[in-house]
Parts: C-alpha cells; structure tokens; sequence
C-alpha cells in the first residue's frame, strides 16, 4: 500500500488550533483564578470603634483601678465581588472555546493524514487534554464544580505547551500495527479514562494542600473527595476495557494477548493501583489523606505508563514518535 498523502495545509492548521488552544486554556485560567480569589463570601473583623474603662481586681470592688480596653470588632460576611463572578462565566465560555479548538486540532491533524489521529506521543497528549477539559466541562453541567477550572486548564495548557515543545512530530503515515480500527477502539478508551484521572488528581493534589489557612478558598475537603472518588468510580471501568481491548490487538497484531511488554506491565500496574485504591474505600473504610495519597500513586503510575514509557522504554510499543 503506497504511504498516506499528508494534506500540508490541514496539518499546518492542526498545529495552530493547539497553539490557539494553549492561549484560551491559559485565558480561562485566568478568568476561574479571578472568581476564586474574589469571587467567593468571605468573613472581614471591623476594627474596634470604642474604649471603655474596666475595673481590674476582684468582681465589683469599685476602687479597684480600671485600665481602658478597646471593644473587639464584630465580625461580619463580605459578599463576593460581582465581577469576580462574571469572570467565572467568562472563564466557562473561554473554555469551550479552548475545547472547540482542541477539537479543530485533532480532527484537522486526522483529515491531514487520513487517520486515526493518535498514533504518536505528540497526538495521544493532545487527545488527552482534549478529554480532561471535555471531563470537566461535562461534569460543570451537572455539579457546581466550576473551582476546578483553573487547575483542569493550567494543567491541560501545559500538557499542550509540552507536547508542541517536546513531542511534535509532522504529521504523516504510521506504522502498519497502527493502521487497524482497534486504535480508535483502544486508545479512545485510554483516553477518556486518562481525562477522568487526571481530574481524580487534580482534585486529590488540591485535598491534600487544602486547610483553613492555605487555599481556604475551595470548597471543603469533603466535596474534593468525593469529586476524586466519582471519578475514579467512571474512569477505573473504562481503563479496564481498554487494557481488554489492547490484549485483543496484541492478538491481532502480534499474535499473542500478553507479552509482558513495558507499556502491557504498566498498564497493570496502573490497573492494580487504581483497584487498590476502590478497594481501600470499599472495605477497608479509607477516606481523606489515605485514600488522596494511594489515588495519587495510582495517577503517578498513570502519567508514568503514557509518557515516560515510551520515552525511557523499548518494545513493541516503542512507535510513539519522540523527538530525540
């Protein structure tokens, strides 16, 4: 079969829709930053507006001597900022459209090609902060999540940025184990349960820096835990379809469902993470600090099986295309 021809213009375009996308999430950042940082009720301590005399010595003996002492000041509840607030809508717009130019980039980097567009290290992170802001942006519609914002963006801006600095590769053909329909059965699995994670750990790096004096402006440790743990509870079935999935191919492809392949052992153990973790909370109880560290270990192995893998490792799934 003659190689895929590359349609230039497509792909130049592909790659300015993620630059395009990198400046929105970055803009929306901003806009999410502003209403948490004002847009939230807090607590203010009026300043002591009198002095009074009190006696000094034992209870109502009146030649005792009095020493003055200023009236403490009432707290009382400040109403957020009206802009701020707007700003948090502005910061939901901007996103969509980061997430409609995130799409633009995928789909144009596939017409390009002809292809499923994640067949190289560079796509499948592009995919992946695609599908952590499509998470969060679902998961708005239903819950007041919107404090999430700033995180899921900054940290699907700086994917983005790392992969146009140190994964991008021009786009053409792959490598004919890549030319199946199981890619877009298989990695499109991996991909939503890699969105869904990733805002399991945004939330669980922010439960664990979260306390009265620092970051007070989340909400409270309870509503992190259990954004966390939802989803987790979605994203844990999806990753076990697709390590499934990925077996078959390996059938197909190589004629074998397991081979002990480094990206095949990851995966497990990302799999075993992640089950410990349900596990912990369904019969052992774990809740709060336990449970946020073991569903950080798992995120860790998750991040480590998607990018360091394939950097630092050989094997049969050693065609992600890194620039060395």
């Amino acid at each position: 079969m003659p190689p895929a021809q590359v349609n230039e213009g497509l792909a130049t375009l592909s790659d300015q829709l993620i630059l395009v996308t990198v400046l929105l999430y970055l803009a929306a950042m901003i806009a999410y930053a502003l209403e948490l940082a004002f847009g939230r009720a807090r607590t203010a301590v009026a300043p002591a507006k009198s002095r009074r005399l009190v006696a000094v010595g034992a209870g109502a003996d009146s030649s005792a001597p009095a020493e003055p002492v200023e009236d403490a000041g009432a707290a009382t509840p400040v109403p957020p900022a009206a802009w701020a607030i707007k700003s948090g809508a502005v910061g939901v717009a901007v996103s969509w459209l980061g997430w409609a130019a995130n799409l633009g980039g995928i789909l144009t980097r596939g017409f390009a090609v002809d292809r499923w567009p994640w067949g190289n290290m560079y796509e499948f992170v592009v995919a992946l902060c695609f599908a952590s802001v499509t998470v969060f942006l679902v998961l708005l519609t239903r819950q007041p999540i919107r404090f999430l914002g700033a995180f899921v963006t900054v940290a699907a801006a700086l994917g983005l940025g790392f992969a146009v600095l140190f994964l991008h590769v021009q786009a053409g053909p792959v490598m004919p184990a890549l030319n199946s329909y199981w890619i877009a059965i298989h990695v499109t699995a991996a991909v939503i349960a890699g969105g869904l994670f990733l805002v399991s750990g945004v939330s669980a790096i922010l439960y664990l820096v979260r306390n009265d004096g620092r970051l007070s402006v989340l909400p409270s440790k309870e509503q992190l835990d259990r954004i966390a743990h939802r989803a987790i509870v979605i994203g844990f079935p999806i990753w076990t379809f697709a390590v499934i999935a990925g077996a078959l191919w390996a059938d197909r492809a190589w004629g074998r469902y397991w081979g002990w392949d480094p990206k095949e052992v990851w995966s497990f153990i990302t799999w075993i993470a992640y089950a410990a973790y349900l596990h912990a909370r369904a019969t052992a109880g774990w809740r709060g600090k336990a449970a946020m560290i073991v569903s950080l270990v798992a995120f860790g192995c998750l991040l480590f099986n998607l990018v360091g893998v394939n950097i630092f490792f050989s094997g049969l799934h050693s065609y992600a295309d890194v620039p060395k």
